[in-house]
This record gives C-alpha cells, sequence and structure tokens, in this order.
C-alpha cells in the first residue's frame, strides 16, 4: 500500500500508541541511589577523579559499592561533593574544617528531630489533657447550678441553697 504521493508508509514503532506518537516516559530516580561512576560524578562535581577519591579516604563521601566493587555515587553524593568543593575553595575551610561542619551538620538535623519528636508528644500530650479537662467539665455540668440571688459563679448543686427554705446558718444563731 502506496500513500498519496506513492511512497511507502513508514513503519509504527511497535511501543507507540494508536496515534503513531511514542509515549514519552520519564523516571525519577532516588536521590540516595548509587548511579554514577566516579568519573561521571567529580565530572558533575566539577573535580579531578583523585581529588574524589581522597575525600573517600578522608571519611567525607562514602560511595555505594557495585556488586562487582565499582564505585557508585548517587545524586545526594554528587551534591555533597559540591558543597565540601565551595566549603574548601570559597571559604577556605580545610579538610578538617569540613569535617567539622559537615559533623555539626548531622547534630543539627539529629537535633532538630528530636525537637520535632518532642513537639509532636506534647502536642498530643496537649490534646489528651483537653479531653480529659472536658469530661472533668460534662462530669461537674450535672452538679452545678446558677443560684438563684444573682451571682455569676457555679456552684454545687448539693451546697446551692434553695430560697423557699430557711439558711441553716441563720437560724442557728
Amino acid at each position: 500500500m502506496t500513500g498519496l504521493d506513492g511512497s511507502l508508509p513508514s513503519p509504527t514503532p511497535p511501543h507507540a500508541d494508536a496515534t503513531g506518537r511514542t509515549p514519552i516516559v520519564r523516571m525519577q530516580v532516588e536521590t540516595d541511589r548509587g548511579v554514577f561512576m566516579i568519573s561521571v560524578a567529580a565530572e558533575l562535581a566539577q573535580m579531578h577523579p583523585q581529588t574524589l577519591r581522597m575525600y573517600e579516604a578522608r571519611g567525607l563521601i562514602e560511595p555505594k559499592r557495585s556488586p562487582k566493587g565499582t564505585r557508585l555515587y548517587s545524586q545526594e553524593d554528587v551534591e555533597k561533593l559540591r558543597r565540601i568543593q565551595e566549603m574548601t575553595a570559597d571559604l577556605g575551610l580545610n579538610l578538617a574544617g569540613v569535617e567539622r561542619v559537615l559533623r555539626l551538620e548531622q547534630e543539627i538535623d539529629s537535633m532538630q528531630q528530636r525537637i520535632e519528636a518532642i513537639e509532636l508528644e506534647a502536642l498530643q500530650a496537649q490534646v489528651r489533657l483537653a479531653n480529659e479537662l472536658e469530661e472533668v467539665r460534662r462530669s461537674f455540668r450535672a452538679e452545678l447550678t446558677v443560684p438563684y440571688r444573682g451571682g455569676l459563679e457555679l456552684v454545687r448543686a448539693a451546697d446551692a441553697r434553695s430560697p423557699f427554705r430557711p439558711n441553716p446558718r441563720r437560724s442557728q444563731k
């Protein structure tokens, strides 16, 4: 079968949809998954692979390993390498200073997580106390009454005086 111009129709790829277009597939890779070999990671971080190996030897970065032992760096690793470069080049820190900064940042993250956990516990305790307070209010509501002769204070029904009964204190005098 030929087209109007006498040409043969182009074959449709097997993965094309009904309109003949190839769908675009987008994949998202976890940022902590090791996917870059050392040369690619070094290029992305704009450093020499030997510098990257030195950072690894100092314990500043720890790549994942493939089953065959090849170093695999994640996107997070590349971003950390860029930060290390920034601290050494722009801020003038030596590697000992970089190690200290990274350790302090880990401590801050750990403390922040602990603060969030404590805030959640406090919020849950506040909700529990509010519920308990409401239960106490409900239990007293049946016992509380407003006295007949003015006053806005609430008193227990058992302690309220009836205007029709004599005051027991007056009769004792």
